[in-house]
Protein backbone atom coordinates (compact mmCIF):
# COMPACT_ATOMS: atom_id res chain seq x y z
CA UNK A 1 0.00 0.00 0.00
CA UNK A 2 2.94 2.56 0.95
CA UNK A 3 4.81 1.67 -2.38
CA UNK A 4 1.60 2.51 -3.84
CA UNK A 5 1.28 5.81 -2.80
CA UNK A 6 5.07 6.38 -2.99
CA UNK A 7 4.80 5.36 -6.58
CA UNK A 8 1.49 7.30 -7.37
CA UNK A 9 3.60 10.63 -5.63
CA UNK A 10 6.32 10.25 -7.64
CA UNK A 11 4.47 10.31 -11.08
CA UNK A 12 2.66 13.02 -9.74
CA UNK A 13 5.60 14.81 -8.80
CA UNK A 14 7.17 14.12 -12.39
CA UNK A 15 4.19 15.04 -14.24
CA UNK A 16 4.08 18.43 -12.44
CA UNK A 17 7.20 19.33 -13.26
CA UNK A 18 6.99 17.79 -17.09
CA UNK A 19 4.43 20.57 -17.30
CA UNK A 20 6.44 22.60 -15.77
CA UNK A 21 9.64 22.12 -17.91
CA UNK A 22 7.13 22.20 -20.97
CA UNK A 23 5.81 25.59 -20.06
CA UNK A 24 9.07 26.93 -19.39
CA UNK A 25 10.48 25.40 -22.59
CA UNK A 26 7.66 27.45 -25.06
CA UNK A 27 7.70 30.38 -22.94
CA UNK A 28 11.75 31.10 -22.33
CA UNK A 29 12.10 29.37 -25.58
CA UNK A 30 13.70 32.26 -29.02
CA UNK A 31 10.74 31.15 -31.08
CA UNK A 32 9.37 34.39 -32.95
CA UNK A 33 5.47 34.39 -32.85
CA UNK A 34 4.83 37.70 -34.22
CA UNK A 35 5.58 37.56 -37.43
CA UNK A 36 4.76 41.54 -38.64
CA UNK A 37 4.43 44.65 -36.26
CA UNK A 38 0.54 44.52 -34.87
CA UNK A 39 -1.53 45.91 -32.29
CA UNK A 40 -3.33 44.25 -29.77
CA UNK A 41 -6.36 46.25 -28.02
CA UNK A 42 -7.31 45.30 -24.68
CA UNK A 43 -10.74 47.19 -24.12
CA UNK A 44 -12.56 47.16 -20.68
CA UNK A 45 -14.20 44.16 -19.69
CA UNK A 46 -11.57 41.92 -21.77
CA UNK A 47 -10.61 39.17 -20.06
CA UNK A 48 -7.20 36.52 -20.54
CA UNK A 49 -9.31 34.06 -22.96
CA UNK A 50 -10.87 37.48 -24.95
CA UNK A 51 -6.69 38.42 -25.32
CA UNK A 52 -5.71 35.22 -26.31
CA UNK A 53 -8.89 34.82 -28.83
CA UNK A 54 -7.49 38.41 -30.56
CA UNK A 55 -3.92 37.01 -30.65
CA UNK A 56 -4.89 33.60 -32.63
CA UNK A 57 -7.28 35.60 -34.70
CA UNK A 58 -4.23 37.79 -35.16
CA UNK A 59 -2.13 34.48 -36.64
CA UNK A 60 -0.11 34.71 -33.75
CA UNK A 61 0.83 30.69 -32.78
CA UNK A 62 1.09 30.76 -29.21
CA UNK A 63 0.24 27.98 -27.12
CA UNK A 64 -2.75 28.53 -25.14
CA UNK A 65 -2.61 26.00 -22.22
CA UNK A 66 0.78 27.33 -21.75
CA UNK A 67 0.30 30.97 -21.68
CA UNK A 68 -2.93 30.82 -20.03
CA UNK A 69 -0.40 28.44 -16.95
CA UNK A 70 1.84 31.01 -17.14
CA UNK A 71 -0.25 34.06 -17.06
CA UNK A 72 -1.97 32.88 -14.05
CA UNK A 73 1.25 32.19 -12.27
CA UNK A 74 2.13 36.04 -12.56
CA UNK A 75 -1.41 37.06 -11.66
CA UNK A 76 -1.26 38.45 -14.85
CA UNK A 77 -5.09 37.41 -15.90
CA UNK A 78 -6.49 39.69 -12.82
CA UNK A 79 -4.02 42.72 -13.83
CA UNK A 80 -4.88 43.85 -17.42
CA UNK A 81 -4.34 46.84 -18.59
CA UNK A 82 -6.72 48.46 -21.00
CA UNK A 83 -5.14 50.05 -24.15
CA UNK A 84 -3.15 49.22 -26.81
CA UNK A 85 -0.23 47.07 -27.21
CA UNK A 86 2.41 47.70 -29.99
CA UNK A 87 3.41 43.69 -30.55
CA UNK A 88 6.98 43.94 -32.75
CA UNK A 89 8.02 41.38 -35.71
CA UNK A 90 9.89 39.08 -34.15
CA UNK A 91 8.70 38.92 -30.78
CA UNK A 92 8.27 35.61 -28.92
CA UNK A 93 5.47 34.75 -25.96
CA UNK A 94 7.62 35.58 -23.43
CA UNK A 95 8.07 39.03 -25.04
CA UNK A 96 4.27 39.28 -25.09
CA UNK A 97 3.80 38.35 -21.58
CA UNK A 98 6.20 40.61 -20.33
CA UNK A 99 4.86 43.63 -22.21
CA UNK A 100 1.55 42.82 -20.91
CA UNK A 101 2.76 42.22 -17.63
CA UNK A 102 4.47 46.02 -17.46
CA UNK A 103 1.25 47.59 -18.81
CA UNK A 104 2.75 49.25 -22.03
CA UNK A 105 0.44 50.78 -23.80
CA UNK A 106 0.75 52.44 -27.01
CA UNK A 107 0.89 56.15 -26.25
CA UNK A 108 -0.53 59.00 -28.46
CA UNK A 109 0.01 62.63 -28.58
CA UNK A 110 -1.89 65.98 -29.00
CA UNK A 111 -0.13 69.75 -28.85
CA UNK A 112 -2.12 72.44 -27.50
CA UNK A 113 0.10 75.47 -29.38
CA UNK A 114 0.62 78.90 -27.21
CA UNK A 115 -1.70 81.38 -28.01
CA UNK A 116 -4.73 79.41 -28.97
CA UNK A 117 -7.98 79.98 -27.67
CA UNK A 118 -10.11 77.36 -25.98
CA UNK A 119 -12.48 77.25 -29.28
CA UNK A 120 -8.84 76.32 -30.86
CA UNK A 121 -8.21 73.34 -28.36
CA UNK A 122 -11.67 71.74 -28.31
CA UNK A 123 -11.61 71.51 -32.36
CA UNK A 124 -8.49 69.86 -31.76
CA UNK A 125 -9.36 67.50 -29.43
CA UNK A 126 -13.13 66.79 -31.63
CA UNK A 127 -10.45 66.08 -34.51
CA UNK A 128 -8.58 63.39 -32.60
CA UNK A 129 -9.57 59.63 -33.14
CA UNK A 130 -8.20 58.17 -30.19
CA UNK A 131 -9.78 60.59 -27.89
CA UNK A 132 -13.16 59.48 -26.79
CA UNK A 133 -15.35 62.24 -27.00
CA UNK A 134 -17.92 63.08 -23.98
CA UNK A 135 -17.99 66.47 -24.28
CA UNK A 136 -20.95 68.67 -26.97
CA UNK A 137 -20.82 72.25 -28.25
CA UNK A 138 -23.53 72.83 -25.84
CA UNK A 139 -21.90 71.79 -22.64
CA UNK A 140 -18.70 73.92 -23.42
CA UNK A 141 -20.11 76.45 -21.05
CA UNK A 142 -20.30 74.13 -18.10
CA UNK A 143 -16.59 72.26 -19.01
CA UNK A 144 -14.77 73.72 -16.01
CA UNK A 145 -17.37 72.28 -13.68
CA UNK A 146 -16.78 68.65 -15.51
CA UNK A 147 -12.61 69.03 -15.05
CA UNK A 148 -13.49 69.72 -11.53
CA UNK A 149 -12.95 73.41 -10.75
CA UNK A 150 -14.57 76.26 -9.74
CA UNK A 151 -13.64 79.11 -12.52
CA UNK A 152 -16.49 80.03 -14.84
CA UNK A 153 -14.50 80.68 -18.24
CA UNK A 154 -12.23 78.01 -19.81
CA UNK A 155 -10.12 80.69 -21.96
CA UNK A 156 -6.82 80.54 -21.05
CA UNK A 157 -7.12 77.90 -18.44
CA UNK A 158 -5.29 74.93 -20.37
CA UNK A 159 -1.56 74.70 -20.62
CA UNK A 160 0.12 74.77 -23.69
CA UNK A 161 2.10 71.58 -24.17
CA UNK A 162 1.78 68.20 -26.03
CA UNK A 163 0.38 65.45 -23.95
CA UNK A 164 0.33 61.72 -23.94
CA UNK A 165 -2.46 59.35 -23.30
CA UNK A 166 -3.75 55.66 -23.81
CA UNK A 167 -6.30 55.54 -26.80
CA UNK A 168 -9.89 55.80 -25.44
CA UNK A 169 -8.68 58.32 -22.80
CA UNK A 170 -11.69 60.62 -22.51
CA UNK A 171 -11.83 64.19 -23.77
CA UNK A 172 -12.29 65.27 -20.28
CA UNK A 173 -9.63 63.63 -18.38
CA UNK A 174 -7.16 65.46 -20.65
CA UNK A 175 -8.25 68.69 -20.15
CA UNK A 176 -8.10 68.10 -16.65
CA UNK A 177 -4.48 67.58 -16.81
CA UNK A 178 -4.09 70.41 -19.18
CA UNK A 179 -5.51 72.59 -16.69
CA UNK A 180 -3.93 71.01 -13.36
CA UNK A 181 -0.69 72.10 -15.23
CA UNK A 182 -1.47 75.53 -16.03
CA UNK A 183 -2.70 76.35 -12.15
CA UNK A 184 0.53 74.52 -10.87
CA UNK A 185 2.59 76.86 -12.86
CA UNK A 186 0.74 79.78 -12.39
CA UNK A 187 1.08 79.43 -8.40
CA UNK A 188 4.46 78.40 -8.83
CA UNK A 189 5.21 82.09 -10.94
CA UNK A 190 2.79 84.14 -8.33
CA UNK A 191 4.91 83.60 -5.88
CA UNK A 192 8.08 84.58 -7.26
CA UNK A 193 6.10 87.62 -8.92
CA UNK A 194 7.69 91.68 -8.62
CA UNK A 195 6.14 92.73 -5.62
CA UNK A 196 5.18 96.32 -7.43
CA UNK A 197 3.19 94.87 -10.25
CA UNK A 198 -0.36 96.16 -10.87
CA UNK A 199 -2.00 92.96 -10.47
CA UNK A 200 -4.22 91.83 -7.41
CA UNK A 201 -4.13 87.95 -8.54
CA UNK A 202 -3.30 84.81 -10.24
CA UNK A 203 -6.07 85.02 -12.36
CA UNK A 204 -5.05 88.84 -13.49
CA UNK A 205 -1.46 87.39 -14.09
CA UNK A 206 -2.82 85.13 -16.81
CA UNK A 207 -5.22 87.34 -18.61
CA UNK A 208 -2.15 89.87 -19.04
CA UNK A 209 -0.13 86.95 -19.97
CA UNK A 210 -2.62 85.99 -22.53
CA UNK A 211 -2.82 89.48 -24.06
CA UNK A 212 1.35 89.46 -24.19
CA UNK A 213 1.47 86.01 -25.63
CA UNK A 214 -0.81 87.49 -28.65
CA UNK A 215 0.88 90.41 -29.08
CA UNK A 216 4.35 88.96 -29.73
CA UNK A 217 6.17 85.70 -30.26
CA UNK A 218 9.43 87.66 -29.40
CA UNK A 219 10.90 86.07 -26.66
CA UNK A 220 13.28 89.29 -25.88
CA UNK A 221 9.80 91.75 -26.20
CA UNK A 222 7.91 89.85 -23.91
CA UNK A 223 9.31 91.64 -20.38
CA UNK A 224 9.14 94.87 -22.58
CA UNK A 225 5.46 94.34 -23.60
CA UNK A 226 4.49 93.35 -20.12
CA UNK A 227 6.28 96.86 -18.84
CA UNK A 228 4.19 99.00 -20.90
CA UNK A 229 1.02 97.54 -19.93
CA UNK A 230 2.25 97.48 -16.38
CA UNK A 231 2.98 101.15 -16.34
CA UNK A 232 -0.66 102.10 -18.41
CA UNK A 233 -2.33 99.83 -15.84
CA UNK A 234 -0.83 101.70 -13.38
CA UNK A 235 -1.39 105.27 -14.38
CA UNK A 236 -4.96 104.13 -14.98
CA UNK A 237 -4.58 104.20 -18.81
CA UNK A 238 -6.64 102.24 -21.46
CA UNK A 239 -4.78 99.63 -22.56
CA UNK A 240 -5.69 100.30 -26.15
CA UNK A 241 -4.44 96.33 -27.40
CA UNK A 242 -5.60 95.14 -30.67
CA UNK A 243 -5.73 91.21 -29.49
CA UNK A 244 -8.13 91.86 -27.12
CA UNK A 245 -10.59 93.93 -29.28
CA UNK A 246 -10.41 90.69 -31.92
CA UNK A 247 -11.52 88.55 -29.44
CA UNK A 248 -14.11 90.34 -28.67
CA UNK A 249 -15.25 90.47 -32.62
CA UNK A 250 -15.45 87.11 -31.87
CA UNK A 251 -16.90 85.50 -35.68
CA UNK A 252 -17.01 89.16 -36.84
CA UNK A 253 -13.53 88.97 -37.14
CA UNK A 254 -12.40 89.16 -40.91
CA UNK A 255 -8.53 89.57 -40.86
CA UNK A 256 -8.91 93.48 -40.56
CA UNK A 257 -10.09 95.80 -37.21
CA UNK A 258 -11.83 98.78 -39.08
CA UNK A 259 -12.40 102.16 -36.83
CA UNK A 260 -15.92 101.29 -35.64
CA UNK A 261 -14.88 97.95 -34.13
CA UNK A 262 -12.18 99.86 -31.98
CA UNK A 263 -15.52 102.04 -30.48
CA UNK A 264 -17.78 98.83 -30.40
CA UNK A 265 -18.17 98.93 -26.50
CA UNK A 266 -17.49 95.08 -26.31
CA UNK A 267 -16.21 93.58 -22.67
CA UNK A 268 -12.81 92.71 -24.11
CA UNK A 269 -12.88 96.38 -25.96
CA UNK A 270 -9.53 97.85 -24.56
CA UNK A 271 -10.04 101.30 -26.06
CA UNK A 272 -13.37 101.98 -24.50
CA UNK A 273 -12.77 99.63 -21.26
CA UNK A 274 -10.25 100.42 -18.82
CA UNK A 275 -8.20 97.79 -17.10
CA UNK A 276 -7.72 94.09 -18.08
CA UNK A 277 -10.70 92.19 -20.38
CA UNK A 278 -12.78 89.87 -17.98
CA UNK A 279 -10.68 87.32 -19.02
CA UNK A 280 -7.80 85.73 -20.51
CA UNK A 281 -8.03 85.88 -24.35
CA UNK A 282 -5.83 83.01 -25.62
CA UNK A 283 -3.47 80.26 -23.62
CA UNK A 284 -0.11 81.93 -22.56
CA UNK A 285 2.94 79.71 -22.51
CA UNK A 286 5.31 80.01 -19.85
CA UNK A 287 7.42 82.65 -20.96
CA UNK A 288 4.36 85.23 -21.09
CA UNK A 289 3.08 84.27 -17.76
CA UNK A 290 7.10 84.98 -16.02
CA UNK A 291 6.84 88.03 -18.30
CA UNK A 292 3.74 89.58 -17.10
CA UNK A 293 4.75 88.80 -13.60
CA UNK A 294 8.13 90.32 -14.30
CA UNK A 295 7.80 93.45 -16.41
CA UNK A 296 11.11 95.20 -17.44
CA UNK A 297 11.80 98.69 -16.12
CA UNK A 298 11.22 102.18 -18.66
CA UNK A 299 9.06 104.98 -19.30
CA UNK A 300 7.76 103.27 -22.73
CA UNK A 301 3.73 103.83 -22.91
CA UNK A 302 3.42 102.93 -26.42
CA UNK A 303 4.34 100.21 -29.18
CA UNK A 304 3.81 99.62 -32.68
CA UNK A 305 4.14 96.66 -34.96
CA UNK A 306 7.30 96.98 -37.29
CA UNK A 307 5.96 94.18 -39.93
CA UNK A 308 8.72 92.08 -39.32
CA UNK A 309 7.21 90.60 -35.78
CA UNK A 310 8.81 92.65 -33.88
CA UNK A 311 8.00 96.12 -32.60
CA UNK A 312 8.78 99.92 -32.13
CA UNK A 313 8.69 101.46 -28.52
CA UNK A 314 8.32 104.86 -27.39
CA UNK A 315 7.54 106.53 -24.22
CA UNK A 316 5.40 109.99 -25.68
CA UNK A 317 2.58 109.75 -28.38
CA UNK A 318 3.89 112.46 -31.15
CA UNK A 319 7.37 109.51 -31.23
CA UNK A 320 4.66 106.99 -31.33
CA UNK A 321 2.48 108.73 -34.21
CA UNK A 322 5.91 109.23 -36.32
CA UNK A 323 6.28 105.21 -36.06
CA UNK A 324 2.80 104.61 -36.61
CA UNK A 325 3.05 106.72 -39.89
CA UNK A 326 6.24 104.89 -40.86
CA UNK A 327 5.48 101.19 -40.09
CA UNK A 328 1.80 100.97 -40.45
CA UNK A 329 0.27 103.76 -43.24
Amino acid sequence: MIRSIVAFTSLMVLGLLLIWGGMHHHILQKKPVVQSSTTLEIKKGDTLDSVIRQLRAQNIAINTLWFKFHAYRTHLDRMLKVGEYVLTKGATAADILEVLKQGKTRQYAITFVEGWSFKQIFQAIENNPNLQHTLEDEELAGVMQKIGSDELHPEGQFFPDTYYFEKNSTDVELLKRAHEKMQNLLAEEWQKRDKDIPLENPYDALILASIIEKETAAAEERKKIAGVFSRRLKMDMLLQTDPTVIYGMGDDYRGDIRRRDLREPTPYNTYVNKGLPPTPIAMPGKAAIHAALHPADGNELFFVARGNGRHAFSADYSTHEKYVALYQR
